[in-house]
């Protein structure tokens, strides 16, 4: 299930302050690249919880 799209506006990444995109499973930070999971339809936003996105 998407996020509220009202949601995704105001949250930003707690590392850089960067603008996030919604993927299946976790939240990319178009910043800094990281990527917070989302379980059971929360947003898990702790950067000890992020992973670094495969590019």
């Amino acid at each position: 299930m998407p996020l509220d799209p009202r949601l995704l506006e105001i949250l930003c990444c707690p590392a850089c302050h960067g603008d996030l995109v919604e993927l299946p499973e976790a939240l990319h930070c178009q910043g800094c690249g990281l990527r917070y999971p989302i379980e059971d339809g929360i947003p898990v936003m702790l950067v000890d919880q992020a992973k670094k996105a495969d590019r």
